[in-house]
């Protein structure tokens, strides 16, 4: 049996659906719809969810298992209980079981076991700042955080995935119990396991946690090893 999710992304991301499709299990494809964003920045993170229902009724149209809203910032931008309001308007239009990353976030450090967590990521200090206020509200303790600075999304999704490495391993404490690799636009994946063998704790990406919620909204529990601990073990 053929499965389909669907994916919400920033219509100036270029990377995400090319990591999805490195770690989908067989059997499963992958929808897109667009939001549209050219800039990471307060305003247009916010705008962005303007058309939210019209494209989520077109992955509807598909009739996609379930649909993620895969972008941080996004999706946590005006804090706690933003992110469940979001859920509510994709379910809505669609009539499909959806997710954000913001939620997957904290879901998977759930099932991970950690509270204390550092992150690293290739947008603004000032995102990055909202960012870690959705995850304190939430009950996650950010203990750091460190930011590139890039607003233009096709900058950041340029980047090689050493630079998640390299921030990751910058950015991390002996206190933290995790670091987060933010933004669904930053090639992340392929330095998940590095990074792990690195510093010896789990590593959660934006892409990495928006793939694990949505095929287990969609039913499946697939074990999937080469992209880090959460795919690799965390059961919702």
């Amino acid at each position: 049996m053929k499965h389909r999710i669907g994916l919400l992304l920033p219509s100036s991301n270029t990377t995400q659906e090319e990591e999805f499709w490195r770690v989908l299990p067989a059997g499963v494809t992958l929808h897109v719809a667009r939001l549209p964003l050219r800039t990471v920045e307060a305003a247009s993170t916010e705008r962005i969810v303007e058309d939210i229902e019209t494209e989520s009724r077109k992955l509807a149209d598909a009739d996609v298992e379930a649909i993620v809203l895969a972008a941080t910032a996004p999706s946590s931008r005006r804090g706690i209980g933003y992110d469940r309001e979001l859920i509510g308007r994709i379910e809505r239009a669609s009539g499909k079981p959806a997710t954000t990353a913001a939620t997957a976030s904290i879901q998977a450090l759930a099932a991970l076991g950690a509270t204390r967590i550092v992150i690293a990521a290739p947008w603004s200090e000032p995102v990055n700042v909202l960012a870690a206020a959705f995850l304190e509200a939430s009950g996650i303790q950010v203990l750091a955080h460190r930011a590139l600075g890039h607003v233009r999304n096709l900058e950041i999704g340029a980047l090689p995935d050493q630079t998640a490495f390299d921030l990751g391993r910058t950015v991390d404490r002996p206190d933290a119990e995790a670091v987060m690799l933010a933004c669904g636009n930053w090639r992340t994946l392929g330095a998940v396991d590095r990074l792990e063998a690195a510093i010896g704790k789990p590593v959660v990406t934006t892409n990495q946690v928006s793939l694990w919620a949505v095929l287990r909204l969609a039913g499946m529990n697939d074990t999937l090893p080469g992209w880090g601990r959460l795919l690799r073990q965390a059961r919702v």
